[in-house]
């Protein structure tokens, strides 16, 4: 079995746990045509909700110790006895540099910024743009200087860039912790482990900061949150080491066969999930953004499909609904269905 060691780097540049290579010219110039003849529904046909996050369900504590709200993509609440993490948020129009082209989000934010509860805890998995809004991070740091933020090494400095004090930010490197205290005394543990994935904002800068899935222990649970990753052999040492896992969040979308050493899709979410140690499947990184050539629709039915040939117990709420975890038992809400 894999041993999980901190991260390495080859001069200014972090490297993979296995052997990785990312897109390149020549990849680009294999995928200009396939996108040109491309005849999946990348994106919907016309406007998705409106859907709304009841901010009055946050003044209660979750029965269960553990409750989370999908806002898309791989943004989510997790309220994990008594502390609240907010993953990746991008509330941002569209995942890009700049805000008047690139991929835009199918359907507006469930909740104003604002509206939300008090956040024990910003969890920022790595500096892709559908993981690390700026305009996001702006009004959040703008909004409450105070608030705590995680990361991984060197992604401090474009928290910092956008408005976020130094002070308030913690980088970690895989297999490196952080408690995090919420209300009435409440602490979970914030720990960074290693993934199969790649960083940078530009095509100048790739790998120069890290990238990382993590672990949320409570009083009573732990929640792995996979953020992005291609399939490796180090996912039954993170079962070892830190499961078992209550709730395991992986990605099943914008997934292609040319880059499947760094993104999941939904055959390899699955069998990560087997790896992992099984528990409940909670399918992230999908129905926000149009990142890949597949119909926007197809990961959630792929890994759905697959969760009833393998009888896998799936959580799958709809946007923006605060949803209670409840040891197997099952959430599938079906809102994607035409």
């Amino acid at each position: 079995m894999r041993t999980l060691e901190r991260a390495k780097k080859s001069g200014k540049k972090f490297e993979n746990v296995v052997p990785t290579s990312v897109g390149d010219l020549s990849l680009m110039l294999k995928l200009l045509p396939m996108y040109v003849t491309n005849k999946a529904e990348t994106e919907p046909k016309g406007g998705l909700g409106p859907f709304r996050t009841d901010a009055q369900v946050y003044g209660a504590e979750p029965e269960s110790g553990l409750r989370v709200t999908w806002f898309g993509h791989s943004s989510t609440l997790v309220e994990i006895d008594g502390v609240k993490l907010l993953t990746d948020p991008v509330w941002d129009l569209r995942a890009a540099p700049v805000q008047w082209f690139g991929p835009k989000r199918f359907f507006a934010p469930t909740i104003p910024l604002e509206e939300l509860p008090a956040i024990d805890a910003v969890v920022i998995s790595h500096d892709h743009y559908d993981h690390l809004g700026a305009g996001t991070v702006k009004a959040l740091a703008a909004m409450r200087p105070e608030m705590r933020w995680i990361t991984s090494l060197g992604v401090g400095a474009d928290l910092r860039k956008f408005g976020v004090r130094a002070d308030r930010i913690t980088e970690l490197d895989w297999t490196e912790s952080l408690v995090v205290k919420g209300v009435n005394g409440a602490e979970a543990t914030v720990t960074s482990v290693p993934s199969r994935h790649f960083s940078g904002r530009s095509l100048t800068n790739r790998f120069e900061t890290l990238w990382a899935a993590f672990v949320f222990g409570g009083a009573k649970h732990r929640v792995y949150y996979g953020a992005d990753s291609g399939e490796w052999d180090g996912f039954p040492a993170i079962q070892k080491a830190y499961g078992p896992f209550d709730l395991t969040m992986l990605e099943v979308g914008a997934f292609n066969e040319l880059w499947k050493t760094i993104h999941l899709g939904s055959e390899g979410a699955v069998k990560a999930f087997e790896e992992l140690g099984g528990g409940v499947l909670m399918p992230i990184h999908w129905g926000l953004f149009n990142l890949a050539l597949h119909g926007w629709r197809e990961p959630i039915e792929e890994v759905t499909k697959l969760a009833d040939e393998q009888g896998i117990t799936l959580f799958s709420p709809g946007p923006g609904e605060p949803t209670e975890f409840v040891a197997g038992q099952e959430v599938r809400s079906g809102w994607w269905r035409p």
